[in-house]
C-alpha cells in the first residue's frame, strides 16, 4: 500500500464531503452559523477510516471485526458508553478504539480546549473502564489518536496567554519579546503547536498508545505538512500494524 498517496485521497475526501455537506445545507435553505454547516451532515472523516481499517486488514485483521459505522458503543467509567468512531472487537475482545478528530475554518480558538478536555477525558474514561473489566478478558487495546488541522495562516500565528496569577506551562509560553521597560513578555504559541503538544503529550502520558496530528490546506491541490516525526501518519501506521500483528500472534 501506498501510504502516503492514500493519506493524500483520504484528505481531500474530507475537504470534498465538509464542501458537500455545506452546499445541501444551502440548498435547502438552513444555512448553519460559521462552519457549522460543512460538518453537520457527518462522515467527513469517512475515507481517513477506511484507510485505517485497510491498514488493519493488512496486518491480517478480519474486515467483519473492524467497525467504524454502527455498534461503536464500549463502556465508560464515568459515563455508561462513549462512542468511538473506529473499533476492532475480535473473538468478543477489544482490540482497538480510536479517535479521528478534526479543526478547519475561523472558530479554531473556541475550540482547541475543548478538543484537548475530550481527548484527555475519553481516554481516562475507557482506561479506568478497562481497569474495573468492562471488557473481560482482553488485552490491553491501542488507542489511537488521529488529527487533522487546516493549514492556514491563523493556525501558525503566535497566541498569548492570559496568566492573571500564575504562569503557564513554559512550553506554551513562546518566544520572549522586549517591553519599553526592558522586561521579557512571552508569546504564547500558535494553535497548531499547542495541537502538537497535545498530541505528543497524550502519548507521553500514556492515554493514547499513538498519535498523529497533520495539517492540510483546504484547496484543489489539497498540501499535507506533517509538522512531527513522532506524530507522523507513516509511524501512526506502523504502531497500529504492530498493535495488530501482536494481537494475532497472541491468539496462536
Amino acid at each position: 500500500m501506498d501510504i502516503e498517496k492514500r493519506l493524500h485521497e483520504a484528505v481531500q475526501s474530507y475537504w470534498d464531503a465538509r464542501n458537500k455537506n455545506k452546499e445541501k445545507q444551502i440548498q435547502s435553505g438552513k444555512i448553519d452559523a460559521g462552519t457549522r454547516g460543512e460538518v453537520t451532515g457527518g462522515t467527513q472523516m469517512g475515507a481517513l477510516e477506511v484507510l485505517v481499517a485497510d491498514i488493519l486488514c493488512d496486518a491480517g485483521l478480519k474486515r467483519l471485526d473492524i467497525r467504524t459505522r454502527t455498534a461503536l458503543e464500549l463502556p465508560g467509567y464515568f459515563r455508561a458508553t462513549k462512542k468511538w468512531d473506529l473499533i476492532v472487537v475480535s473473538e468478543e475482545q477489544l482490540v482497538l478504539a480510536m479517535e479521528f478528530k478534526s479543526q478547519a475554518g475561523k472558530s479554531i480558538g473556541n475550540n482547541v480546549n475543548n478538543r484537548s478536555e475530550e481527548a484527555v477525558g475519553s481516554a481516562k474514561d475507557i482506561w479506568t473502564a478497562f481497569r474495573e473489566g468492562r471488557f473481560g478478558n482482553s488485552p490491553t487495546p491501542f488507542l489511537g489518536y488521529f488529527f487533522l488541522l487546516e493549514d492556514r495562516a491563523k493556525v501558525k500565528t503566535p497566541v498569548g496567554n492570559k496568566e492573571p496569577y500564575f504562569l503557564v506551562d513554559p512550553e506554551f509560553r513562546g518566544a520572549a519579546k522586549k517591553t519599553k521597560d526592558g522586561t521579557d513578555k512571552f508569546q504564547g504559541i500558535s494553535y497548531s503547536k499547542r495541537y502538537e503538544l497535545l498530541c505528543r503529550r497524550l502519548v507521553l502520558e500514556r492515554l493514547y498508545t499513538s498519535a498523529c496530528f497533520i495539517m492540510a490546506t483546504n484547496d484543489k491541490h489539497t498540501e499535507i505538512n506533517q509538522p512531527a516525526d513522532d506524530l507522523s501518519f507513516r509511524r501512526f501506521a506502523a504502531t497500529l500494524t504492530g498493535h495488530a500483528v501482536t494481537f494475532l500472534g497472541s491468539k496462536k
